[in-house]
């Protein structure tokens, strides 16, 4: 009986220990690239059947201020 109680106090004790060491919270980038004109090599492109202009490894979005960078 004395054996059972140790048994379940140990394993008890082990499920009140957290593995977790240390939390990182990041958070996002709230800054916006706002382009006025894009080059003329750049590409559209429909992704999920939106229109995007690609240029240079980057995806753009039109807006009425321009165009915006936009991770797609």
């Amino acid at each position: 009986m004395r054996f059972l109680v140790y048994t379940l106090v140990f394993v008890f004790s082990l499920s009140l220990n957290s593995c977790a060491r240390r939390v990182v919270v990041v958070q996002p980038e709230n800054t916006v690239t706002v382009v006025k004109k894009l080059p003329r090599e750049y590409k559209i492109v429909r992704v999920k059947g939106k229109r995007y202009y690609f240029f240079n490894g980057n995806h753009y979005r039109k807006t009425r201020n321009g165009y915006v960078l936009v991770r797609v």
